[in-house]
């Protein structure tokens, strides 16, 4: 069966209610739960707190814009907070907020509420908390990024539930007038060291669910950035610059690669990436796809972005989508230690992130 049947699946069940998809024979099943569990010993893990970026960044365009700051939120896992890193700018959330900033030249309020070890049934909580009058956003937000699907893989979450899950999360901000981009499941067969063939279920694993949940968010309008095969060579050929400490989460350098993937699809949802940058070029392979098609082949290399193909036959929310491959940009922010003390003197809680 083809990725894009197998991600239409996914997606159809999750919209129906139903369950997963099983990937794995019973005979597999202790073998695998063996790799697990080797796997575990040798990666690690980390237990530290990511570092607090929230705040406000671009300030230096207040009294040139006369604008309040857009409101961009971060919900998701471990990845969506920066976990692995050490300083607030090295956060994906903070390099994002720097780089909406620059291209808007508009302050940018920057509230991150995801949790370490999150999976997607923690969405809800997220969303109640940044959609809360009285909460960390206050009013509600221009733009949200969602990061999230790997700790579903690794718990064996059903896939469709998973996307479900996502869904919903992502309904519940449109209705509030918020601008989704969901950065899909990474490939985790890019963690060194995991071995065959976990290796390779998890790398199968985590494309398909990236794909399903193309499928889904595209279907509701939202827009997608592939996050999976961005960073999964480049952790092959350069791990000790892209992995962390703990070998599981990126570097500084790792979330910078993955925020550059992501910018030019944040700015373009609010309107803000240049209007010729938003047609597509053929010379990069991009095009007009049914949406299962796009779907599978973002989900097979990373940066790639999938959005509603108004116009065309199905309608921007029925079965074609945009496939993009934008040049990857991550504009210069300001000083870092302007972006540090004004996000320590905002003291806009997050929660606890990672």
């Amino acid at each position: 069966m083809s990725r894009a049947r197998v991600a239409r699946r996914i997606a159809t069940a999750a919209a129906f209610g139903g369950g997963g998809i099983s990937l794995v024979g019973g005979a597999a099943v202790g073998l695998l739960l063996t790799e697990v569990r080797l796997a575990k010993r040798v990666v690690g893990g980390s237990d530290d707190v990511a570092p607090r970026a929230d705040g406000r960044y671009g300030s230096a365009f207040a009294h040139r814009s006369g604008q309040s700051p857009l409101r961009l939120i971060f919900l998701g896992d471990s990845t969506a907070a920066g976990q692995g890193v050490h300083r607030a700018r090295e956060t994906p959330g903070a390099l994002l907020a720097s780089g909406l900033a620059a291209v808007a030249e508009r302050p940018v309020k920057l509230v991150n509420v995801a949790l370490p070890g999150a999976q997607s049934d923690d969405l809800a909580r997220q969303v109640d908390l940044v959609l809360d009058p009285v909460g960390p956003v206050g009013q509600p937000p221009e733009v949200a990024v969602i990061m999230i699907g790997a700790n579903d893989v690794t718990h064996r979450m059903p896939l469709a539930v998973s996307v479900r899950l996502l869904s919903d999360a992502v309904r519940r901000l449109q209705e509030a007038g918020c601008q989704v981009v969901v950065g899909t499941c990474p490939d985790l067969g890019s963690v060194e060291p995991v071995y065959q063939p976990l290796r390779w279920l998890a790398r199968r694993m985590s494309r398909q669910l990236a794909a399903a949940q193309t499928i889904a968010v595209v279907g509701l309008g939202g827009r997608t950035v592939s996050l999976g095969d961005l960073l999964g060579p480049e952790f092959e050929a350069r791990p000790r610059e892209l992995f962390g400490p703990d070998n599981f989460h990126p570097s500084a350098e790792g979330y910078a690669t993955a925020a550059m993937a992501v910018l030019p699809t944040l700015c373009a949802s609010l309107g803000l990436w240049p209007e010729a940058d938003e047609r597509p070029d053929a010379r990069r392979g991009e095009g007009f796809l049914p949406v299962a098609e796009a779907a599978a082949e973002a989900a097979a290399e990373g940066g790639t972005e999938v959005t509603p193909a108004a116009g065309t036959a199905g309608g921007g929310r029925g079965r074609w989508a945009l496939l993009k491959r934008r040049r990857r940009r991550l504009p210069e922010h300001e000083d870092d230690r302007q972006h540090e003390e004004e996000a320590a003197a905002e003291g806009v809680g997050s929660g606890g992130v990672g």
